[in-house]
């Protein structure tokens, strides 16, 4: 009868570790994906702000070039900056594009929207061009924040 006892008593032992093991490794698992979660979370947000700064910086860039194209001044400086502007705006667009695909839509109407600021042909039609990119931008944020 001990060796029984004994015997029932490996068992459940056995039993109760290799349950224990398949809880904690279920439990990992959960953290795991959490933890993956959340950073593609923070990933997606950084590459969103960092696309709306360099967007906005560009479309600031744009308005002091076109300002000073549509008034007759001296504008290569200028030029040369948004061209520097227009540049930074590839990696956060990259990121996004590749962390949150659905919002390359919203991304692409914002900087379009941004570079058409070189198209103005009118110190109004730089303002409406203006308004229009920064609502585009503002869309794109709103989208982000319905998906995040």
């Amino acid at each position: 009868m001990s060796i029984w006892t004994s015997l029932i008593a490996v068992i459940g032992t056995l039993g109760g570790a290799a349950t224990a093991s398949l809880m904690q490794q279920r439990s990992a698992r959960a953290d795991r994906t959490e933890q993956r979660v959340r950073e593609l979370r923070q990933q997606r947000l950084e590459a969103v702000t960092g696309l709306s700064a360099a967007l906005a910086d560009h479309r600031r860039a744009m308005w002091l070039r076109e300002q000073a194209r549509l008034s007759g001044g001296d504008w290569e400086a200028a030029r040369a900056a948004s061209h520097e502007t227009r540049a930074a705006i590839t990696a956060p667009m990259t990121a996004l594009v590749l962390l949150a695909p659905s919002l390359t839509g919203a991304a692409r109407t914002a900087a379009d929207a941004t570079y058409a600021l070189r198209d103005a042909d009118t110190p109004a039609a730089l303002e409406a061009g203006r308004t229009a990119a920064i609502s585009a931008v503002e869309d794109l944020v709103k989208q982000a924040s319905d998906l995040f």
